[in-house]
Order: structure tokens, then sequence, then C-alpha cells
């Protein structure tokens, strides 16, 4: 296969775009963060907002701009995708790194919860050859919910917030909070801009459906902060942030991107979304599976090298499309 200079220049705008993302959400994030400890709001509070959705900021700039191009196939093969490879490869690595023991919590209510928003995304999918608006609106319903019954329920953990990153935050002065805010949706908006057209120009060029390309490529790249996250969480033995930030960006990836992504155009669904979709409620069953069985819960090694055969199996079964 040889490689034209116009497929170079597509690859390098997708490099970059996800490099522009990565640091675009680290600067929200940062930005956000130390407005918010000026003003004195809780950390948990600055955990379930500004954290939260800037580690999931590559996924939903991504989504937004593909909706508005009318590349549906891309925004859901990104999601979905993404939850793919969160659990199998992002867990998988943190598996095997360190044994990941997993709040009860977590186990009971979040993965259950991840589960459920699957299975009606799979039935909204078998459905009809689109994610409608009434279906968007259907899964921000669920998602709202989820953020109340998380929020207030008095039961709530700790699993699920970095306090580290929080507390590694300096407090700056306001304007310079909100310099990196602006210099944070700038770089997320044009590395956003980057990965669409660069993925877009890569599938075209190569005779690939936009929707493999975003399963794969741009699926593995929008879920980077996860994997560094999860990654540096195991390497500290902070093992219950690992698996929480993941199980947290699965659902918000599901109902809320995927959700505000249909409302703003329906989504045309592809002729293999159905398979994709069982394989990632199959993911997720098989997570829930291994840790509600196991009572320590905890994921072993063996778990995490299991996860990643998994998803090296999934990855070859595009090659057979």
């Amino acid at each position: 296969m040889v490689f034209l200079p116009a497929q170079f220049l597509s690859f390098f705008f997708l490099i970059f775009g996800f490099g522009l993302l990565i640091k675009g959400a680290d600067f929200l994030v940062e930005g956000g963060i130390s407005l918010a400890k000026r003003y004195k709001i809780p950390n948990i509070v600055i955990g379930m907002t500004i954290v939260a959705i800037g580690t999931s900021a590559p996924e939903l700039v991504v989504n937004i701009i593909s909706s508005l191009n009318g590349s549906g196939e891309l925004a859901f093969g990104n999601v979905i995708g993404s939850n793919i490879s969160n659990i199998l490869l992002v867990l998988g690595i943190s598996a095997i790194i360190y044994p990941l023991n997993v709040d009860r919590l977590t186990v009971l209510r979040d993965i259950p919860y991840s589960l459920v928003a699957t299975v009606v995304c799979f039935f909204m999918v078998i459905s009809s050859a689109f994610i409608t608006r009434i279906d968007g609106v259907i899964l921000l319903v669920f998602f709202s919910y989820f953020l109340f019954y998380t929020f207030f329920n008095k039961n709530l953990g700790s699993q699920n917030l970095d306090v580290d990153e929080i507390k590694d935050v300096k407090v700056k002065r306001a304007v310079v909070s909100m310099s990196f805010i602006v210099l944070g949706i700038l770089g997320l908006m044009l590395g956003g801009k980057l990965v669409i057209d660069g993925a877009t120009q890569i599938a075209k060029s190569f005779g690939i459906s936009e929707s493999i390309i975003g399963l794969t490529i741009v699926a593995i790249g929008t879920s980077l902060p996860e994997l560094a996250t999860s990654v540096v969480a195991s390497l500290k033995k902070q093992t219950d942030i690992a698996i929480g930030n993941i199980i947290g960006s699965n659902i918000f990836n599901l109902l809320w991107i995927l959700g505000l992504s249909a409302i703003i155009r329906p989504i045309k669904i592809s002729s293999f979304a159905y398979f994709d979709v069982t394989f990632a409620a199959m993911a997720t069953l098989v997570l829930f599976l291994f840790l509600y069985t196991i009572k320590q819960y905890k994921l072993t090694r063996l778990h995490g090298i299991l996860f990643l055969c998994l998803y090296l199996g999934y990855l070859l079964t595009m090659f057979v499309r």
C-alpha cells in the first residue's frame, strides 16, 4: 500500500488534532478547577462536573462536530468504540499493571447502569436506521436521572473523584483561570475539527467506512485521557479511581454525548452497528460478571490479559467486514 502526500497530511492532522484535544481538555480542567477553588466550591462538585466533563471533552467535541458535518456514522462509532476500548483496552492495561480493587457501589450500581444504558441504545439501533432526536431526549433523561441519583445518594463514595488531580491544581488569579478555560475550549474546537477532517479524509482515501474509522482510530484517540488517567491511577495503586473514571466515562458517552449528538442531528446507523452495540454490551456484562462472581470485587492480571485478547479479536473483525 502506497501512502500519498495527501494521506500523510491527513494522518498528521489526525495526530495533531488528538494532541490539541488532550491539551485543550487539560487546560479546561485546570482553569475550571482553579476558578472553582477560588470560589470555595466543594471537591465533590468539581469532580462530578469539571473533571468529568474535561475527561470526556474530546469525545463530546468530536461528536458535536461530526453531527454538524452530517458524519453520523463517525459520531456513533466514536461513542461505541470508545466504550469498548475503555473496558477492554484501558481496563485491560490497567489491570495488568496492578490488579484493580473495585468499590462495591461501582459493581452493584454504576456498572449495571452502564449495561442498561447500552441495552437501551441497542433497542434504539434495532428499531430504526437512525438514532432520532426523540431517542436523544430519552438518553438525556436517563443521564439526568443518573446524575441526580449519584449526586444525592448518601452512600456516594469518592471512587469516581480524582482527588489528587484537584489538589494538585493551584489557585490562580481569576483572569489567568479564565485564560486557561478559553485556551482549552479553543484547543478542543480546533483539535476536534482536525480529527474529523483527518479521519474522514483517511476513510475516503482508503475506501473505509467512517463507522470503522470512528470505532477504531478516533475511538482510541479520544480515549487517551481515560487511558492516561487509569494507568497513572494503577501505578499509584489508586485502583478505585481507575475503574471509576472508566465506568463514569462510558455512561457519559452513551447517554450525554450520544444523546446530545442525536438532538443536533439524527444519527444514521451503519449495517454493522448491531454487532458493535452488542459487543459493547457483552464487554460490560463480562466486566460485571468477573467482578460480581469474585466477592472481593477485583480485576486480576489474568482478567486484564483476557480483556486485551477480546479487544484484539474485536479489531480483527474489522478486516472481515
